[in-house]
């Protein structure tokens, strides 16, 4: 049978992060040691409460669909923790839970964008927010940010990106892969030219050097904050995200959720509110372990001759310049592998801006950041 896929999901480019880890999931299974440097995992455990309250919800038969739109009780404390984390009150009706925060992209996009419409997108930028746009029958337009700046996202050029098919503007503070946190002028300049933000605030909570994070809800009340709970209190299997969405936008949310997800797990839930609830000694602790790795890496990656002009602030990553060894970043990064059995993820995977760069993860133990680094000098000479 010949098949023929729809043009706009053919153009979806593979996640090379995944890619890399695949690689070295196969390497490990023929007997390589490989140390992963390449997946924003955490590696420290959830919060045991969540974990127990995920338990004892599933003794009791919590196994039921809830309210397409989360637990009420969960929706009320993501509301309450959202406005003391960003000193913005928020009604618990504006909040959808959803199954990871990947989901949560993908209803806003189903929600805001016809065939052919475009959403800017800073980069360099995860690599799955133009598989989202695309995904959706949408254009992404690359507004590139830059090192020396802080990667701040350059306003004007925003503005000039814009046109009639405009849809939205991606804002992914603290940004993976760079870690920067944009500041609140910025976010108020964005808002201002008067298209929704789509604020990607996941890593919030993970973030440096006393720097605060501002969410795009203090900037406009037209934006849609994206949040979870896999960064923050490493919950990455646990599924579990939210969307705190305009009031006007909420019910055709509610029912795209109906339609493709139905509802979040059930039992998940009360591990989030639990998490929540009790969770903030694990994210305080996750914090103080990567602040002392991020010191760590930065020092041993400068070292070794790689470019880090900036120090990251937020999030659990390096992205580091590694033009000397060579221009193409998807070459060193399995040469980086398949020789010194470290996972690291290609530059290139964050968009051309990315391109001669490499990220590394500092979710893992000091010992094998030591280990990783030492491995790849080897290598790299």
């Amino acid at each position: 049978m010949d098949l023929r896929f729809a043009r706009h999901i053919a153009e979806i480019q593979p996640f090379l992060a995944m890619e890399v880890m695949e690689r070295a999931f196969a390497m490990e299974r023929a007997g390589t040691r490989v140390l992963h440097l390449e997946i924003g995992e955490p590696d420290l455990p959830p919060p045991d409460a969540a974990i127990e309250a995920c338990a004892r919800a599933l003794r009791r038969g919590e196994t039921r669909y809830t309210d397409s739109r989360g637990l009420p009780e969960l929706r009320e404390a993501i509301a309450e923790d959202y406005g003391e984390r960003s000193g913005v009150a928020v009604d618990a009706d504006r909040v959808l839970v959803t199954s990871g925060t990947s989901p949560a992209m993908l209803l806003v996009f189903l929600l805001l964008l016809e065939r052919g419409d475009e959403v800017i997108v800073p980069t360099p930028h995860y690599p799955c927010y133009p598989g989202f746009v695309q995904a959706c029958g949408g254009r992404p337009v690359m507004v590139p940010t830059r090192a020396e700046d802080g990667y701040r996202i350059p306003v004007e050029a925003v503005q000039a990106a814009v046109g009639a098919r405009t849809r939205a503007i991606v804002v992914g503070s603290p940004a993976n892969p760079t870690g920067a946190v944009q500041d609140e002028e910025t976010l108020s300049a964005l808002a201002n030219l008067g298209l929704p933000l789509v604020s990607d605030e996941i890593y919030d909570g993970l973030v440096y050097d006393g720097v605060r994070v501002t969410s795009a809800i203090r900037a406009t009340d037209g934006a849609f904050v994206l949040d979870g709970f896999s960064k923050r209190y490493a919950m990455t299997g646990f599924r579990l995200g939210h969307v705190i969405a305009p009031r006007s936008a909420v019910r055709t949310l509610q029912t795209l959720q109906q339609n493709l997800f139905i509802s979040a797990n059930r039992f998940v839930q009360h591990a989030g509110v639990a998490a929540i609830r009790e969770g903030e000694p694990t994210v305080r602790a996750m914090r103080e372990a990567y602040d002392r790795r991020r010191a760590r890496m930065v020092d041993g990656l400068r070292r070794l001759g790689f470019g880090v002009p900036t120090m990251p602030v937020g999030a659990f990553y390096v992205f580091a310049d590694a033009r000397a060894f060579d221009t193409d970043s998807q070459r060193l990064a399995f040469r980086i592998l398949e020789e010194a059995h470290v996972a690291v993820t290609p530059g290139i995977d964050f968009g051309e801006a990315g391109e001669g760069w490499i990220r590394f993860s500092y979710t893992a133990p000091e010992e094998t950041i030591d280990e990783a680094l030492e491995r790849i000098g080897r290598v790299l000479g």
